[in-house]
Parts: C-alpha cells; structure tokens; sequence
C-alpha cells in the first residue's frame, strides 16, 4: 500500500465510513474534525494535505470526498481492521478490547498477510458489528487445500486434517478425550463433522476455533 502515516489512514477510513453509511455525501469538514476528536484547523490541514497527494478531493468551505485512488486504500484499511476483529473474537477468542487492538494492529499489516487472513477466515462479508467488509481490490484464491482454514469455511463433504485448536487447555483436553486433536483426519457434515467412523455435533463458534488443512 501506499507509505502514510497512521493517521493519515485513520482520516482516510473515518471518511470511508461516513461515506459508506451516505454514499452521496460531501463529508463536511466539522463533521470529521468531531469524529477525529481534532479542531477544524487541524482537519482543514489534513484534507489539503491528502488533497495534494491524490486521495482527496477538496471541496473548500464544503468539505471533500475520496478519490479513487484513496477510495482504495481506505476500503483495504477497513477491511483489514474487520478482518482483525473477526480473528481476534471469533477465532483467537481475545477477551480483551478486540475493536482498540485491531485499531492499532491494522496499520502495521502487510498486504502479504491480509491476503492470508482474509483466506484462512473464507473470505468474510460482514465483521461481528454486521458493517460490510469490503471486497475493493480482494485477491480471491479458490485453491484451498495448501492453506489452513478454520472447520467452519470448509465446504460439506470435505476432508481435512486438523493442524491448531485454538481453545483453552480444558477443553481442549475435552476434545482430545473424544479423540479429536491434532493430527486426526476429519470430514466436515452439515451440523458437525465425522471421524474415526464417529460423529460429533459441534457449534459453528467452535468449528471457527479448530483450523484445518485441507486433504487433496
């Protein structure tokens, strides 16, 4: 992506936002300077400034709408941030502040590592709040078996290895008494999944937290 600070990305996606909730408004300038919690000076500054470098267009004393080119880059930054907060909540299950980490964990992340996020989760459409996740510039890789996905993307009727269980040690003991556990070879049904000629019902919320690569 394109080299900007922090906060320059952070006024590229609030922007996005407020598009995305009006798509055919001109984001005023107070408008943002609020949801940045700066004064207008500052916000008057910052949107010349990305004016200057191509992701703006400046509308003075109205405000100023994305370009294409920052359209772009403040659609990848939201996607990466609903990525992120399905991972941390749904899969990693941090109990934490999963929107304030995601926040700070979006603007370090590579384009290389996004791609792989966005594969192993199935390409989601919607982040756990039900904001869309957008698809502008998503490389979509349909070849699933190199890569690990989580027991709930893989398609009915598909097997596969489990290679992580991302659960705590006490049910994740649990499961190793029913002999599920790294290593065992599974085929994914449609309420659950089916191995060592057994069957087990699992929720899709557990299903998210047992990442599994696909057999050919």
């Amino acid at each position: 992506m394109v080299d900007l600070s922090e906060f320059e990305e952070m006024y590229l996606k609030r922007i996005f936002e407020i598009y995305d909730s009006e798509p055919s408004t001109i984001v005023k300038t107070s408008q943002l300077a609020k949801v940045m919690e700066v004064s207008n000076a500052s916000t008057t500054e910052m949107i010349q400034r990305l004016s200057d470098r191509g992701f703006l267009t400046y509308i003075p004393y109205k405000g100023c709408r994305l370009t294409p080119d920052g359209f772009k880059i403040a659609a990848r930054i939201k996607r990466r941030e609903g990525l992120l907060q399905i991972l941390l909540s749904e899969v990693v299950g941090f109990e934490g502040d999963v929107d304030e980490a995601a926040c700070k964990m979006e603007h370090d992340m590579s384009s290389e590592l996004e791609e792989a996020i966005d594969r192993m989760l199935g390409y989601p459409e919607r982040a756990p709040d039900g904001t869309k996740v957008p698809v502008i510039e998503r490389n979509l890789d349909l070849s699933p078996k190199k890569y690990l996905l989580p027991l709930s993307y893989l398609p009915v009727g598909s097997t596969s290895k489990i290679e992580i269980i991302a659960l705590d040690s006490t049910d994740q003991k649990t499961l190793e008494g029913m002999g599920l556990e790294v290593g065992t070879i599974i085929t994914k049904e449609k309420d659950g999944i089916r191995y060592q000629e057994k069957t087990l019902k699992l929720s899709e919320s557990l299903m998210k937290k047992i990442l599994t690569r696909k057999e050919a």
